[in-house]
This record gives structure tokens, sequence and C-alpha cells, in this order.
């Protein structure tokens, strides 16, 4: 004999069966776009400073309709604190675009498998040692690590030429540098520990903190030279030339120009999209905007006086670039392999320096 249900019971039956599809067929055909990341928006971690990398985001998103939520440095940690942000998402990465103002930070993230490649038409024109082969990184718009004087304090028979006159205990408590457990110093500590070795480097950075005053920015050195607390300091040309073009008595001197000595070290910024970024798209589009010519033009003419690296990019320089002073010549991939071992020793010796 057949089962007859009741009405009201065969109703909820099929809803039981009915249901569970339903929610499957909802799950595979509409929530995946719900889950898709919204490419109108790009995320990117920078360490360019604000005032320098905002105005270019805003005309990116004017020209794109794409939204830039930026996440940037602090003065303190620079390029460090955004790199380990990198390191610690590695697994659920929120950041799409790594635009940093060094390289050796970037060869770290490369060596540590967090980069994805992408070649771009973009970075053709753009000279081979400021690129990765494989297209995992882009160089661009870089800036030199120089001495800036106050002339009302120094004669021009006493101007420093090298960084070794950081260690001349003649100016004992005049000179700066900033603490180079971040940024440029940091990177430009790796440099030396990879071009000199590390007795001598480390024989450097012990005599040059027994010797300087230790401040907690390039900004600061640069600063304070200007407002004559300081007689010279290292610092980079985005600094320097900012209190130049105050009208302050300062000079910029590109150091080590000499036959035998190292020349001056250039560092480009950088570009690398994040391994697993959840835009990708969005984040190309900001890539190739970030390598364009109008970029490194606009780098090189605002501010910070950046050098274009791109020989299409048609400016008035206000530093000096490698077209035009001999420049330190250093392996980059090697630095960031000596990175560990430096910022140890860095620490070591500068955690509690002021």
């Amino acid at each position: 004999m057949p089962l007859i249900l009741p009405f009201r019971n065969f109703t909820f039956l099929m809803l039981c069966v009915a249901l569970p599809i339903a929610i499957g067929s909802f799950i595979a055909v509409v929530m995946p776009s719900l889950w898709q990341p919204n490419q109108t928006e790009v995320v990117v971690y920078t360490s360019l400073d604000e005032e320098f990398s905002q105005p270019i985001f805003d005309e990116f998103t004017r020209l794109t309709g794409i939204r830039v939520l930026a996440k940037f440095d602090t003065e303190s940690t620079k390029t460090v604190g955004l790199t380990q942000a990198l390191f610690a998402e590695r697994d659920r990465p929120r950041c799409d675009l790594f635009w940093n103002n060094e390289i050796v930070n970037t060869l770290r993230l490369e060596q540590a498998g967090l980069l994805s490649q992408y070649v771009t038409a973009a970075a053709e024109e753009f000279p081979a040692q400021y690129g990765s082969a494989s297209g995992t990184w882009h160089g661009f718009a870089a800036r030199a690590r120089v001495l800036i004087i106050n002339t009302d304090l120094l004669p021009e028979e006493a101007w420093p030429s090298s960084i070794h006159d950081l260690e001349n205990r003649d100016w004992q408590g005049r000179v700066g540098i900033a603490k180079p457990l971040a940024g440029t110093t940091a990177t430009h500590a790796a440099c030396l520990f990879s071009v000199w070795g590390e007795a001598r480097a480390r024989e450097f950075f012990r005599a040059v903190k027994a010797n300087a005053k230790v401040m907690s920015g390039n900004k600061q050195v640069a600063v304070a030279v200007g407002n004559g607390e300081l007689m010279f300091g290292l610092t980079d040309t985005d600094d320097a030339i900012v209190e130049k073009e105050k009208g302050l008595p300062v000079k910029i001197i590109y150091p080590d120009q000499g036959l035998q000595q190292l020349g001056t070290l250039f560092i480009p910024n950088t570009l690398a999209l994040i391994a697993g970024a959840p835009r990708r798209e969005s984040a190309e589009k900001l890539a190739d905007f970030l390598l364009s010519p109008a970029v490194e033009r606009m780098l090189a003419e605002g501010p910070s006086a950046q050098i274009p690296l791109n020989p299409r990019v048609r400016y008035q320089p206000r530093v000096e670039s490698p077209r035009t002073i001999r420049a330190m010549e250093v392996d980059f991939e090697a630095a960031a392999k000596q990175w560990n071992l430096a910022a140890e020793f860095l620490r070591q010796e500068f955690a509690n320096a002021d």
C-alpha cells in the first residue's frame, strides 16, 4: 500500500530536499562574486614619505577611478616595519603592491618567496641593473647617500669629502647620522658589509657611533645641519635638497669621488607585487603607472628631487645622478644576504644610541 503523507509533511519534506540544493547553488554561483576582492581598490604599503607619494596616488585615482588604500611607514621604523608586516601576513596577504623607497628589503622579500613575477612593458627602458631579471621587482626614481654641510660653520677648505670623515675625532659631537636600524641608512650599512666585509664594516660603525650624534632619521640629520646644530651629517638627497631650497646655508657633497674611493651610493625605489595579492589587476595598473616617465618626472620635479632612471625622462636636474658622478658599485643581492648579520650587529651597537 503506497505511503500517503499529509500535505503539510510532504511540503516540509520537499523543502528539506530543495533547500540544500538552493543553498549550494547560491554558494557556487553568487557567493564567489561577493567574496571577490574589489578591483576598484588597491592596497599599497609604501615607505616613501606620505607628502611625496600621496599626490601620485591621487593622480592615479583621478585617471583610473581606482582608489589607493595606502599604509605608510613611520620615521623610526621605515622600510623595516613594513617588511616585517609583509612577512607576518605571508599566509594571508593584505597588501597588493609594495612601494619601497630602497632595495635591500625588497630583495629580502624576494629571497623568501613573497613576491610575484610581473613582466611589464613599462619597465623595458630602465637599465637592467635596476630591475629583477625574472620580473619580481622593478627599480625607479633613485636617491643618493650624501653629506650635507653647514657652510656657515665649515670653511670650504675644511669640507668633508668621504663617509670616513664621520670618524674624524676633530668633529666629535658635531656630525650626525641616522640610527642605522631602518630605511636607507640600514640599507647603506648592508651594502658596506657586503663591499668591505664584516670586520671593516663593524670597525667603521663603532667609530661613527663614538664620534657622531645618532638621530632618529635622515630628515632629522638634515634639519640639524641646516639649523647649525651639526656641522655636517650623512643623509639622503631628498632630505638634503629640502634644507638647501629653504635658502639655508647648506651644501650637498657627493662623497668618495676619488679614484681609490667607493663612490656615492645611489638607492632606487622599488616596486613589487605581493604573491597572492588579492587585487592583482588593480596592482598591475598601479605598478605600470608608477613606472611611467610621467611619475619619475613628478618625483624629480617635486620636493624630494628624486633621480629618474628611465632615460626617456626629460627634466631639470637639481641633484647629481649616476650619469654625472661616480656611483658606488654594489651587488644589492649580496647586500640583502648580509642584512641579518649587519642588522644584528647594529641593533647591539645602536639600539640605545641617541
